[in-house]
């Protein structure tokens, strides 16, 4: 087997006249978490359809632990998936439940209780499943998901409505996984969970794969940005005026200048804006972060 969990070429999906998904390529390590973002609509469901074998590519293919997605019986009982939500019995415990569905699965009921220590369930793993709260029914349709004790682990949102308690120890659950060798292929819209987790990115707009690669690329990549706060909010426009002199485009948020411009311009626009008559209360030049440079990769072109 190669190093790669999921490689796609050229994979496409279209409905009538849309492409959900056009000519996408990208690649999972092995081992690894690897974040998939994207607008709703942007593709991902689809992606993570066809991967699943749920529905056929219009052309184009994609491999999943080295077997053609075309024969999806030869790598599903090694991928593990939660998708649009765990579904259980309300009135079985979250045992019960995971014992049923080893049973029709053909699982090994006698990991049933690891898998709910896993999950930090085991507590509560007699407890009726109706009585569990959002965030213990998300990570007991992980312990579904591991079941088959899978070597890559597909989630839709795993996050989706939980309180910050709880998606504090999904992350964490999700880093025990990776670090034991799973591979971890989440669609999540908390790009802040992503930055902290995730060391690959596959990113879509409009069913277009707009960047695949390395977190950090991506970050270290964006445009830094110079946060310039004068003493007098009356300057802020002035201050607007001797970026854009410079080259710089910028925008007030609040009592603050957001000017695009790497660090080391910092100085040089101290100085100006001190020649000009302008005291700064403080100046900073950071990295943007992931959702922010997310929504200026994925915004709506005028």
């Amino acid at each position: 087997m190669n190093n790669l969990a999921i490689s796609t070429k050229e994979l496409t999906k279209i409905y009538g006249e849309r492409k959900a998904l056009n000519h996408a390529v990208f690649e999972v390590p092995m081992g690894t978490i690897c974040g998939f973002v994207g607008p709703n609509g942007s593709g991902k469901t689809t992606t993570i359809r066809m991967l699943l074998g749920l529905i056929s590519p219009s052309s184009g293919t994609a491999t999943v632990l080295d077997e053609n997605i075309t024969h999806p019986e030869k790598y599903l009982p090694k991928v593990g998936a939660l998708i649009e939500g765990p579904a259980f019995y309300p009135a079985l415990s979250g045992r019960e439940n995971l014992r049923v569905l080893a049973d029709l699965g053909g699982y090994s009921v006698e990991r049933v209780d690891e898998l709910l220590v896993q999950v930090g369930l085991g507590d509560r793993g007699h407890s009726k499943f109706k009585t569990y709260s959002l965030g213990m029914k998300q990570r007991l349709g992980i312990a579904a998901a591991l079941l088959p004790n899978p070597q890559l682990l597909i989630l839709d949102e795993p996050t989706n409505g939980l309180d910050p308690s709880g998606i504090q120890e999904i992350r964490e659950l999700l880093r025990t996984l990776a670090a034991s060798g799973t591979t971890v292929f989440v669609s999540s819209h908390l790009l802040s969970e992503l930055e902290m987790i995730a060391e690959y990115l596959v990113m879509l707009r409009e069913g277009n794969v707009i960047f695949a690669g390395h977190t950090e690329d991506l970050l270290s990549a964006a445009q830094p940005i110079v946060i310039a706060k004068p003493e007098h909010a009356k300057d802020l426009d002035r201050l607007a005026e001797i970026a854009k002199a410079s080259g710089h485009d910028s925008r007030v948020i609040g009592e603050e200048l957001h000017i695009k411009g790497p660090a080391e311009w910092s100085p040089v626009l101290n100085r100006m804006a001190f020649e000009a008559g302008i005291t700064l209360a403080s100046i900073a030049a950071i990295r943007p972060t992931l959702e922010e440079t997310f929504f200026e990769m994925t915004e709506e072109k005028k």
